[in-house]
Parts: structure tokens; C-alpha cells; sequence
């Protein structure tokens, strides 16, 4: 493993710095008028990115279906103070999940999985809650994190809810029902991962590829030496303590040794279907849109539109107020202050990502930030939220 370093950004110079840093742009003193609408919003951007000791910054607009608005600020790497660029690619956190989801639903479409099988029948091995080892768990439950499955066991192997393989197995478990209740879970993820492979034949991160990336024009994907590192945006954990970043090296690993022992319909997890995929915020605003029409882009259909709605409807209250979770989707009303919107949101390594629409005024939005101080007023990071608001009312309102 390399060494990780720590970037000290003490001085409050150094800070506005990185914030005010972008492409394409000559910084104004302040006697320069703006003088159009952009400038005005890059300028306030910056001055988010400012308060927020934000490394970088991606941002995505949808109206009516079309992208109205891209801005890259800040650094991409902040050890070489390379810009952010809008094709470079970052590693999204838990926005991957409905990728997974979007593969699991295509596989129930095609009568190859039923929502409500048996996980058991599907992993092989016996997947259940101790306390309630007469109820199923269910794809359905995986998908809505309503199968009492926790990460308290870890996550990144299947082998952590395996009774013949780890012998803290119950500790994977909530004490409720499988079914009666909410509790958000990766290891939930990274099993349909497993499961997704096993019913498709296909290796999980080829899956996702060859049946929704490569179908909607855009580029991303799991496996890191599959993909330019020349793209890669690093991401960086903010020190509060010590006002620094560390470089989360971890991010882009290209794990070779992992896949060089591959155990087809075994190893998914090492991908991380519940956070792993790397892709811009440009292209994830293009899949974003697939789901905002209900499945289909450009003539592409990628799900059938009772697959879309499904996974976009209330199933349960999450632990927020005014907040449901569907399958992989998530309708809140966090990101804009008093707008429901849908889809998720992210968090890892030092990463803040978001992915959300109004199905309503039809706008969507897609926010990344690569490392920043960690600071929530509401449910999200400060940093999406006010990111939000400032292109909302100056770009889609």
C-alpha cells in the first residue's frame, strides 16, 4: 500500500486558493464587473468551494432534457495542482447502487430473477436472520435495505452473512423481521452484486459495461486498469485537526492480485457494487436522464418503464424525516431546501456526490466534490446543498 500523504492547507490564502481554482477561467480583481450570468455563478461557486475547503468541484444540469450546464473547478490532483476537468472520472460512492439495481431489474425483466426469490437459492448458501430463521430474504428486501441485513459484520465479502464461512455471521444481523423495517446496508448491495453475476453469467463489472454504459454512449466502469488514469480525480479526507488532506490512494487500487484470483459468482464485492463505479459527472447526468424518462435515453432502453417507476416509488420511511427509500432511489427533499426530489447521494473515502431530480419541474442535477470539510445543516453535506440552490436559482429556475 502506498504511503499516504498529508497536504497541509493551513493558511487561509492557501485555502481560497484551491476553492477559486479552475479551467478555462482568468480570476477578476474585484473593480472588473461581471458580466454574465455564468460568471456570476462560477463566482459564487468558488465562493462555496471557499467555505467549504473544497478540493474540487463537478457539476451537472438537466433541463427538460437536455444538460444545460457543466462547471469543473478546482484541483483533480492536489499534489500537482492539475485542474478538474468535466470528463474526468471520480469514484461515486453509493450512487453505484442503482447501477447494481438498474442489473437486477433488467434480469427480472428478462425472467431470468424474481424480486421475490429466496437469497439463499440465489448465493448458494443459507441467508438468514438468526432471530427469524423462518422468514425469506428476499432480492426485494436486499434492494430496499428492508432485509434486516447490516454491515456490522464488514461488507466487502459475501462471507460475512455466510454461517459455513465466518463465524461472526449473526452479528450481520438487526434484531428485527426480515421485511418490517428499514436499515441502510451495503453488504445488501455487494450480495445482489454476487447475485446479479451469478444469475447473468457475466462478471459483475462487465455486466454494468457491456448492458448500460456502453448502450447509453457513456464511459466508466469498475475495473481500474480497464480505465485512463490520466481521468482519474483523487479524493481527499479533510483533517480538520490538522487543516490538511490526506489522498485516499485506496481509491483507484487496481487490485490485481484480487482479480487475478477471481471467483466467478464469488468475488463481486472486490468491485464494489455498492459504491465502486468511476464515472463524470457529465456522463452519470446522461444515465440520470435514462432514469428521469423512465428507462429509455435517445431511443436506448435500458429498463421498462414499470422497472423505473418501481425503483424511483416510496417502499419505505427512512431514518429522516421526509425521506423514502425505493430501490436504490431515494425521494427527499434535502439537496433543494423544500423540493422532493429523487435519486442518491453518496459519501466515501473523503468524496461528497449527489444525483437528484425533480420529476415535477423536470431538472435534475449531478454534484461531485473530491475532498472538503465535512459540514451538514440538513441531511446532505453543506457543500451539495448550497452547490444546489446556487445553480438552481441561477441556472434551471
Amino acid at each position: 500500500m502506498k504511503l499516504k500523504s498529508i497536504l497541509k492547507v493551513g493558511a487561509i490564502a492557501a485555502t481560497v486558493a484551491i476553492a477559486a481554482s479552475c479551467n478555462n477561467a482568468t480570476e477578476k480583481t474585484e473593480t472588473e464587473e461581471v458580466g454574465t450570468k455564468e460568471e456570476i455563478v462560477e463566482k459564487e461557486l468558488k465562493n462555496i468551494m471557499s467555505k467549504n475547503t473544497a478540493v474540487g468541484l463537478a457539476i451537472a444540469a438537466v433541463k427538460d432534457g437536455e444538460i444545460v450546464y457543466t462547471k469543473s473547478l478546482g484541483y483533480k490532483n492536489l499534489e500537482k495542482r492539475i485542474p478538474l476537468a468535466d470528463n474526468d472520472i471520480l469514484r461515486i460512492a453509493s450512487i453505484s447502487k442503482s447501477f447494481t439495481a438498474t442489473g437486477i431489474m433488467q434480469l427480472v425483466e428478462q425472467g431470468k430473477l424474481s424480486l421475490d426469490a429466496d437469497v439463499s437459492d440465489l448465493v448458494g448458501f443459507t441467508v438468514r436472520n438468526p432471530n427469524y430463521p423462518d422468514t425469506p430474504v428476499t432480492v426485494r428486501m436486499l434492494l430496499s435495505h428492508t432485509s434486516s441485513m447490516s454491515d456490522a459484520n464488514g461488507y466487502f465479502s459475501i462471507n460475512k452473512v455466510n454461517p459455513d464461512s465466518s463465524s461472526t455471521w449473526k452479528k450481520a444481523w438487526s434484531n428485527y423481521e426480515p421485511g418490517s423495517g428499514y436499515q441502510y446496508c451495503n453488504l445488501g448491495y455487494n450480495t445482489l452484486g454476487t447475485i446479479l453475476e451469478r444469475v447473468s453469467g457475466e462478471r459483475f463489472d462487465k455486466y454494468i459495461v457491456n448492458h448500460i454504459l456502453k448502450p447509453l454512449g457513456v464511459y466508466g466502469g469498475y475495473e481500474v486498469s480497464t480505465l485512463d488514469p490520466t481521468r482519474f480525480i483523487q479524493i481527499y479526507k479533510y483533517d480538520k485537526s490538522n487543516k490538511g488532506y490526506t489522498c485516499s490512494y485506496d481509491a483507484y487500487d487496481p487490485q490485481e492480485e484480487e482479480i487475478k484470483n477471481y471467483i466467478m459468482g464469488h468475488s463481486a464485492p472486490i468491485f464494489s457494487p455498492t459504491g465502486g463505479l468511476k464515472i463524470s459527472a457529465t456522463d452519470l447526468a446522461k444515465v440520470m436522464m435514462m432514469h428521469m424518462n423512465q428507462g429509455t435515453l435517445n431511443g436506448v432502453k435500458i429498463i421498462d418503464s414499470s422497472s423505473a417507476a418501481l425503483m424511483q416509488s416510496r417502499i419505505t420511511p427512512t431514518e429522516n424525516e421526509n425521506e423514502y427509500y425505493g430501490m436504490a432511489m431515494i425521494n427527499s427533499d434535502y439537496l433543494i431546501k423544500g423540493k422532493m426530489m429523487v435519486g442518491h447521494d453518496g459519501i466515501a473515502l473523503g468524496a461528497y456526490t449527489a444525483m437528484y431530480w425533480s420529476p415535477e419541474e423536470k431538472f435534475g442535477l449531478v454534484i461531485f466534490t473530491n475532498g472538503c470539510e465535512y459540514k451538514h445543516d440538513r441531511v446532505l453535506a453543506n457543500i451539495l446543498c448550497e452547490t444546489a440552490e446556487c445553480v438552481y436559482d441561477n441556472i434551471l429556475k
